[in-house]
């Protein structure tokens, strides 16, 4: 089992720029949309993404997608 940041520890280990390609990964949008929409070339977020994956030890962007929700789970009060 992969190891899971917290919400916080997460945030941290990224870069602004990797959490803005992220919340489009998790939501399922393809590397040229995002590219169009945050104004960089579609190489700039393939290695966005593949530095996300590298730093949250995901292999692939279900992965990355169960992740963000453990760590939103597990940033809520009980």
């Amino acid at each position: 089992m992969a190891f899971t940041y917290t919400k916080d520890q997460a945030m941290a280990v990224l870069t602004p720029r990797e959490r803005d390609v992220m919340q489009y990964v998790v939501r399922g949008t393809a590397n040229k949309v995002i590219a169009s929409e945050l104004g960089v070339s579609q190489r700039t977020i393939e290695a966005h993404r593949a530095r996300i994956f590298q730093k949250l030890k995901v292999r692939n962007a279900v992965e990355l997608a169960g992740q963000v929700m453990m760590s939103l789970h597990e940033s809520q009060p009980h």
